[in-house]
């Protein structure tokens, strides 16, 4: 993993598949919880809209191969594609290499190229390549027809976004995992003031904590409305 600190990619300690609410995703999530090396087609993909959860449980993936003694990595091209697509050299050596925001470099030829060719070296050692989009496999209109072919021809998981009642339960259980309370009134507060992704709620939801932490305040609706107001005013 040094390599990767090296690119500036840090793994978020608090994305693996125990804090991940699978809701109507737990099909998706017993499949990336059990890869390992030889299993299923060598490439799996994973696509949903935004706030699904794919670039945490791609961490999550890499967490679980360590665990289990395989070596992983995670690259995200929204972060690092501006490195270049020689950065991909070398991954091929792994156990499981999982490609977020594939679509930031579809339209991209030698980015294609350094794919089909990590996917190839990764096939060959009977690794496991997993990417993950916004977009379907044919959306994605990649400049490598014989990358797209692979991709399209992977093992293809779709995430479904969580509900409203889903959204809740998510939202209480990262409570729980940072060590606090979410009574069900703030929940559903927080689901109708605020935009309905995941991403966004917990990044409030962790704010919430450090606020009622240096306030010594239970996280009461009264208590969450004040958090609000002094974030619109200063502009957060």
């Amino acid at each position: 993993m040094s390599d990767q600190l090296l690119l500036g990619v840090r793994l978020r300690d608090s994305s693996v598949f125990a804090s991940y609410f699978a809701g109507p995703n737990g099909a998706v999530v017993d499949v990336l919880r059990g890869l390992a090396p030889g299993v299923l087609p060598p490439c799996v993909y994973v696509q949903g809209s935004r706030s699904t959860g794919k670039s945490h449980l791609l961490q999550a993936v890499c967490a679980e191969a360590a665990n289990r003694g395989l070596t992983a990595a995670y690259l995200p091209l929204n972060e690092i594609s501006r490195i270049g697509p020689e950065m991909l050299s070398g991954w091929g050596e792994l156990d499981i290499v999982c490609v977020d925001d594939i679509e930031r470099v579809a339209a991209e030829r030698d980015w294609n190229r350094e794919l089909f060719a990590l996917h190839q070296q990764l096939e060959e050692r009977r690794g496991r390549l997993v990417v993950a989009s916004t977009l379907a496999p044919a959306a994605l209109r990649m400049t490598l027809r014989d990358l797209a072919s692979r991709l399209a021809g992977g093992y293809v998981l779709t995430l479904q976004p969580l509900g409203d009642a889903e959204q809740m339960s998510a939202l209480k259980l990262h409570a729980q995992l940072r060590g606090f309370e979410l009574p069900d009134e703030t929940a559903a507060f927080m689901l109708r003031r605020l935009p309905r992704d995941m991403g966004t709620l917990c990044r409030f939801l962790a704010e919430l904590d450090d606020a009622s932490l240096v306030a010594q305040r239970r996280l009461t609706v009264r208590f969450v409305m004040e958090v609000m107001k002094r974030r619109e005013g200063e502009g957060g």
